[in-house]
């Protein structure tokens, strides 16, 4: 376990001095876990505030686990154009495989894979991560690292890599403060994260979280805001 940690921890440093696009890289900062027999609805919106403009983006899912580690989730993703008209810009399907047990292990592991495609533009990109997560007493530690690889007809084909990072306090289930960190595609940011779960009887609860993300390497202003929320049952 000490050397998947020492490699972890490499590709964190290479995702960190390799990125040269120029992107945003601000989204859903991913945890390990699945449920067994868990279905999940969700919706979630990033608002990029920049000198340029506005970047304005929702995506709606429906997920499924089709085994007691293993869930599969497809995405609408809709986008605001320069005309200010929203509309389906593609789809995703993603599979998320919990590699570890909850306290099995010094720290939790899992893995991510997902493909998207761009209607209008008919280009496509993969992609898959690692994601690490730690509890330290009522605060936890989560880390996702991304290789990413793009191509199609409005964009090169070339390969890119991303890194999140998410420090949060346990305080109470339904609220829940926090750091995140983005990194990649020419970007670095840090912000403020709220977030909180909701438990009803059986596996069923509510999730949400906001957050508000300020690029620290821009010379002029770049802010993101994000939300989600998210069902399960």
């Amino acid at each position: 376990m000490k050397s998947l940690i020492v490699i972890l921890m490499s590709c964190l440093l290479l995702v960190s001095n390799n990125s040269d696009a120029d992107g945003a890289v601000v989204d859903k900062i991913y945890h390990p876990y699945v449920l067994p027999n868990e279905i999940e609805f969700e919706w979630r919106i990033s608002s990029r505030q920049f000198d340029q403009g506005n970047d304005l983006a929702q995506w709606f899912s429906f997920g499924t686990s089709i085994a007691d580690n293993v869930m599969l989730e497809l995405y609408l993703v809709g986008e605001r154009d320069e005309f200010d008209d929203f509309s389906l810009r593609g789809y995703e399907i993603e599979t998320r495989w919990m590699l570890t047990e909850q306290g099995q292990y010094w720290a939790d592991w899992g893995a991510i894979f997902e493909i998207e495609r761009q209607n209008n533009d008919d280009n496509y990109e993969v992609s898959a991560g690692v994601i690490f997560e730690k509890e330290f007493d009522r605060s936890s530690l989560t880390m996702n690292a991304f290789a990413i690889y793009e191509w199609g007809n409005t964009v090169d084909n070339e390969l890119e890599t991303q890194f999140r990072a998410q420090w949060r306090y346990r305080w109470i289930p339904q609220l829940q403060p926090a750091i995140e960190f983005y990194q990649g595609e020419g970007y670095t940011g840090i912000g403020p994260a709220f977030m909180g779960i909701q438990r009803y009887s059986g596996q069923r609860q509510l999730k949400w979280e906001v957050s508000f993300i300020t690029a620290i390497d821009a010379v002029n202003k770049d802010h993101t805001f994000r939300l989600a929320i998210e069902y399960e049952f």
